[in-house]
């Protein structure tokens, strides 16, 4: 299965979704570049939808932490929303949950991202 995304972007808010198995390193080469591009031109609030995501594996988890570092870096966030229950255990196991905020649904995402 590929690996495919789409980001919808509102003023300093972006909402990225995730579809697919995010297992080879050069998946998500435009990904990184179009959140490269948003960060610059100050949209630095993003929520990740990863309901859509079935698989990913340390690859895919690089690639959210490249994410994460992108929005930090200009003074924003990142949020990950709507993990299915084999991309939490990921998340938990490698504690990748303290470094990243995670919930439930997107009005939660949004009500962290509002702060």
């Amino acid at each position: 299965m590929v690996f495919e995304y789409e980001i919808t972007k509102q003023a300093t808010l972006a909402s990225f979704k995730l579809k697919g198995e995010l297992i080879e390193k050069n998946q998500a080469n435009e990904l990184i570049k179009e959140a490269e591009e948003l960060s610059a031109s100050g949209c630095n609030k993003w929520a990740i939808d990863m309901s859509d995501l079935k698989y990913m594996n340390s690859n895919g988890l690089n690639t959210l932490i490249q994410l994460l570092t992108k929005a930090r870096k200009v003074g924003g966030e990142a949020v990950l929303y709507n993990l299915n229950k084999k991309i939490q255990e990921l998340i938990l196991i490698t504690k990748l949950n303290t470094l990243f905020k995670v919930t439930d649904s997107k009005e939660e995402a949004l009500k962290i991202l509002e702060k």
